[in-house]
Formats: C-alpha cells, structure tokens, sequence
C-alpha cells in the first residue's frame, strides 16, 4: 500500500503532462466525450503523438514506447532483440499488426521492436487487455497497432537528417514525396550503423588490488567495452495512393529490412572477442496491397498482404589452432500470405455493426544445418511446418444518446486444425458529468492463444501435446478532460484491470539436458495505469506541453508447486516489473525547442523464486534524456538543428541479466527540407 501511495503522488507531476505543440499552432477546444466515436465505446487506447514517432531519426519503437507508454520493454541494448509486454505478460501475449497485417513471428510468437524504426510508422495505438479483442485475437495483455499514411503532399518534396552519434554511430533518413488530387507516394530509406563499443561498469566482475607483498588491499569493479556488437540496418519504405475522389481508394505498402548484427559478449564472459563470431543476419519483406470504398454510412475494404523472413545465425570459435571452427549455423525461413476483409455500416448515429475476416497462412522451415552425425555426414536439425490462421469477428455498438454506449464483440479463431471457442467481449462507458468531461468505462473478455510453431515442434524439445493459453480481463476506468481555448488544456486517466490466464506456457529443463515448453502456470495479473495530459500557453511565443504514465502490475504465480523445492507460487514474474511510470515535457519559444524525458523501473526478478541473490535480481533505475532543437528558415528550405543527450545522469543499469548497457552518449541531427516547388 506503501508503494502505491508514493506511485500515486509519483502521477500528481504528471498532470503537468501533455503532447507537444507545434509553433504557431494554437490550443484545440478540449473535446467533449459525449461526442466520442461510437467505435470507441469503452475501449482503454492509448495514442502515440506524432511528434513523439518523428522526435529522432536514431529511434526504433522500442525507445518510443519506453518513454511514452506504460508497457515494459525489455531491451538487451540498441540494435538487439527488444520486446514488449503488456499489462505483466510475456511479448507472445501482445498482438502487433502492420497496416492490419499481424507481424509476430509465428516461430516465437514475439516482435522486435528494435526492428521497427518509429520514422516508418505514421500512427501508433496501443489497445490494453480486453480492448484488443476488437482488433486480434491472442492479445492475452493488449495489442499495438501500427500503420502508415499517405503523405498528404501537394507536388514534390525531398526531407534529408544526417545523424552522428557517440560510438561513431551514423543515422541517414531521406524521404521523398508526390502528391496531387489523386495520387499520392512516398519513398523512405534509414541507414544506420555502428560499432557500437561503448564503455561500461562490469558489476559481474571484481579486480583486486595488491600491495606490494601482493596481499589483497581492495576490490573494484572494472571498465569493459562492450565488444563484437557492431550493426548495419537499412529499411526502404515505398508508399503509392491512389484516390478516385468518389469513395474508393487503391494503396500499396512495401516495406524491405536487410540487418547484420554482431551479439556482443555477456558481462561474465573472459575470452576474447577475436576469439569467436556471433552474428544475426536478417533479410525481411513485407508488402500490402488495400482497397478501401467508403459511402456516407457504411464502408467495406479488402487487404492482401505477403512477409518473407530469412534469418540466419552463425556462431564460430577458434578451436585453438587459428581456425574458426562453426559451432551454430542455424537458418529459418518463414513465407506469410495474408488476406482480410471487413465492412462497416451506420443505422443513423446510434448504431454501428461491424465485420471482420482475415487469414494468415504461414509457411516456417527452420534448421540447424551444423550437427555431424555419427556417420560423419551432416545432420540437418529442425522442421517444416505449415498453418493457417484465420480470425473473424463481428460487432454491434449502440450509443443511445451522447452520454452512453454499449458494444459487444463475437471472435472466433481458426489455428491450424483447432478452433478457439466464441471469445466474447462486452464494453460500455457513460459520461458521468458534462462539467469536466467525467467518462467511466468497463470491459470485459475473453481471449485464448495458440503455442507457438517453436512450442510445438522446435528440435529438440517442442511439445506437439501443448494446450492453448486462455484468460478472462476484467477493466474498469474513469477519464476527464477540461481546458480553455488558446490558455490550457488538462485530461487524464485511471483504470484497474485484472486477468486471470490459465495453462502459461514455460520452457522449462528437462533431465535429456535441453529445455521444453509445458503448461505449468496459472497466472493472475493486476494492477492500476494511469495518465496524464497537460497543454499550456504561458506567453506570446512560449508553450508548455508535459505526458506522462504510471502503473503498478502485479503479476503472480498461482500455479501448482512442480515440485516440494519449487518456490515459485505466489511470486511475481520474472523481467516483469511491479512499478513502473515516465514522463516527458516539453517547453518552446520561437523556432526553439527543449525536450526531456525520464523513465524509471523497479526492480525485476531473474528467476521464478523471486531469489534476491546477486544474479536473481536486476535493480531499479531511472533513465534521463535531453534534447534541445533549433528550426531555421531560409528561401530555399527549411533546416533543422538537433542535439541530444542520452543517459543524462551516466545511470548504470542492465534491462536484462549480463546485458550491459551505455552510459551518457550524444547525438547531433541536421534536418533538410528544401522548398521545390
């Protein structure tokens, strides 16, 4: 209770909070929620502001929802693997679509976030527990989705950012646009790469000091580099619009990643970087054609989609004798073909009924093509696998007048051979009172998710007997809104939700010396989010715009003991942190702009018995950026000034055991723009 008291007034600075406004622009009227959209009955959304997705060309999504959002992200440093976990589940329990495409990797279930940079992503949303049954089933915590936009351009326009950054890191955007009455494009290209050697504190390491008998005098914790962690990321993005102005509109989304990392060395390895290769390469390809009629009450659209992943991973070491002998060559291939449709239609401005079917049919071969027989011959490790996924819906929202609504959702899932039965969700909110725009809302759903292809066939260990997850979320929550044109504007955010998931899925040790996945848990997580907004123009030219988020998150073991030693029952789960709240501000004048940033964890357990030994534990720590921009206008384009710190206070701290981390480092952005037209 202590704890929840304090995280409470941790969110009193936050209604200070608020999105940042651009120069010139004066503050909207805040808007009434009596006049809400009717398809947003009840569901807990959060939205990602423009500014914070375009804020720094170095940003993948990762960073992005770091600072601006209540979901941990569980980080093993810049360009490597980054996940998100909603509400104290895993990332496999977080739906991500792209364009209404889904984008987890049927193998693993999971996202890398590294792998999404936020200046490819026009629109953000982040829809928690119950609220994701309208968008995907499997979203055991919450979805977030991701989608594009045409680019609005009238005529030519050209935008380059050059980025160079401590660790001889270089980011290089360049975009190019064309619009007219009918067509719009746009092509994106982001180049980065590093070597990615910085300096840190090994706190899995002690050296000692000596006198000069050689007796032990002191200990120290040494300075290392982090090593072999250079990477090479490029992704093109070719947008093409086209709109009839008569209600129809043609789009084509492609989307390639080619990525070479090295996977630095662990805080407890000695050897030597020279001494051995690990590297990932990965080679993506995501492409999506869409039609969208829309009439004045009702719409109907269709998508096709297609993703082709080649991963590959190669671990070497010198044998001792100079050579690199491969130890690991593994390589996975996954082909998706997706295909959706969906219609809307409008009985006046009291009902809206919905439906929804899509598709994905996944392809996955992976192997492991470095095991030797005994015969001597090579043996291919691994499977080939198919299956197809399909998800329908539909949904019934009735808003009787412009203080409630009520909304039902029907769901029903396809996985290979199984279906999930009907997966209910019901939502309702009201406007409590018009004087502060007082709006309470409630959900309620069910939802399953299917194991992963990994899970079931991965050799060796995958399980073909595994049982499907399921859960039931409860979520309750109340928001306001209040302000004065062109001075202020303030809103903010409770909710409390609860879920209760039955058969977790864990990956556990088997006596054969490799791991297996089997259904050990029953899981209860809960917990509060909250958030708030905060606009204010102080002076002629001067604005303040402050966001921030809280949330405490729960999550227990309520399974059955595995065995008389098994002390997991009744703990919270490992990398899920219990407390956790960030907080952005914003102050501009004129053409200039401050921006900083802070976010803070607690403490995250390591192993499932909750041990606080020295590796059962990662410590709590807050994160700190900075960063100051100057716009300049000249006849001939707009220019852009940027530098930022990250790491302001030099905080040192892992997000994930042995995994270090780097202290303060800079960066410095030119922005150009030239006027073509």
């Amino acid at each position: 209770m202590k704890k929840l008291i304090i995280g409470l007034l941790l969110l009193i600075p936050h209604i200070l909070m608020a999105q940042r406004l651009n120069r010139g622009l004066h503050l909207p009227e805040v808007i009434v929620y009596g006049k809400r959209p009717i398809k947003d009955i009840g569901v807990q959304k959060t939205k990602m502001d423009s500014t914070m997705l375009k804020e720094n060309i170095a940003l993948s999504m990762a960073d992005v929802l770091t600072f601006n959002s209540s979901i941990f992200v569980k980080s093993y440093g810049r360009a490597t693997l980054s996940t998100v976990a909603f509400r104290g589940t895993s990332p496999s329990h977080t739906q991500v679509t792209w364009n209404g495409m889904r984008i987890n990797n049927p193998m693993l279930g999971m996202t890398d976030f590294s792998m999404i940079p936020s200046y490819f992503i026009d629109d953000a949303s982040l829809l928690h527990g119950t609220s994701s049954v309208n968008d995907t089933g499997g979203g055991l915590g919450g979805s977030v989705k991701l989608s594009t936009q045409p680019a609005d351009a009238d005529g030519i326009g050209l935008q380059y950012i050059q980025g160079i950054g401590s660790f001889k890191t270089f980011d290089e955007f360049l975009r190019i646009t064309y619009g007219d009455d009918h067509w719009q494009t746009s092509s994106r290209i982001v180049f980065s790469s590093s070597p990615n050697n910085y300096t840190y504190r090994n706190h899995d390491k002690k050296e000692n000091v000596y006198d000069e008998d050689m007796n032990i005098i002191g200990q120290y914790y040494p300075k290392e580099k982090n090593k072999s962690g250079a990477f090479k990321d490029m992704h093109v993005l070719q947008e093409v619009y086209y709109n009839t102005r008569k209600g129809d509109r043609f789009g084509l989304n492609a989307w390639y990643i080619n990525s070479n990392r090295e996977l630095p060395m662990l805080t407890t390895d000695y050897g030597n970087e020279n001494d051995f290769e690990n590297r990932q390469r990965e080679t993506t390809f995501r492409g999506i054609l869409s039609w969208d009629h829309m009439r004045e009450n009702w719409k109907i659209a269709a998508k096709g989609g297609y993703v082709h992943t080649q991963m590959k991973y190669d671990y070497k070491r010198d044998a001792g004798n100079g050579i690199m002998t491969s130890m690991t060559r593994s390589r996975s291939k996954v082909n998706t073909f997706y295909g959706q449709a969906e219609g809307e239609y409008y009985i006046g401005k009291k009902w809206l009924f919905t439906a929804n079917a899509s598709v994905h049919q996944h392809f996955v071969e992976s192997r492991d093509k470095n095991i030797i027989r005994q015969d001597g011959n090579q043996a291919i490790v691994g499977y080939k696998k198919g299956r197809v996924e399909v998800s329908g819906s539909t949904s019934a929202k009735w808003q009787p007048n412009e203080r409630y609504g009520l909304s039902i959702v029907l769901r029903e899932e396809l996985y290979g051979q199984n279906w999930t039965p009907l997966i209910p969700a019901f939502f309702m909110d009201g406007v409590l009172s018009e004087k502060g725009n007082i709006v309470a809302k409630a959900s309620v759903s069910r939802n399953f998710r299917f194991p992963t292809l990994n899970d079931l066939y991965f050799l060796p260990g995958g399980n073909p007997d595994l049982k499907r997850e399921s859960g039931w979320t409860y979520d309750v929550g109340v928001s306001f809104a209040v302000g004065k044109e062109d001075i202020y504007s303030l809103s903010g955010s409770v909710n409390w939700f609860d879920s209760h998931i039955k058969d977790w899925i864990l990956w556990l040790p088997t006596t054969k010396g490799f791991f297996s996945p089997r259904n050990i848990k029953d899981v209860h997580a809960y917990g509060i989010e909250a958030q708030s907004d905060f606009k204010l123009i102080l002076k002629k030219d001067w604005q303040l715009a402050l966001n921030g988020t809280f949330s405490w998150t729960p999550s227990i073991n309520e399974g059955e003991p595995m065995s008389p030693a098994d002390q997991s029952v009744g703990k919270q789960l490992p990398y899920v942190p219990e407390w956790s709240s960030n907080l952005t501000g914003r102050i501009t004048w004129k053409s200039w702009s401050l921006l900083y940033k802070w976010c803070y964890y607690s403490k995250r357990h390591t192993m499932s018995s909750n041990d606080t030994s020295l590796t059962g534990k990662l410590p709590s720590y807050f994160m700190s950026n900075l960063t100051i921009e100057k716009g300049i206008t000249t006849k001939w384009a707009d220019l852009s000034l940027k530098g930022a710190i990250n790491n302001l206070f030099n905080e040192e701290y892992l997000s994930v055991l042995s995994r270090p981390m780097p202290g303060i480092n800079f960066e410095l952005f030119i922005s150009i723009t030239p006027h073509l037209y």
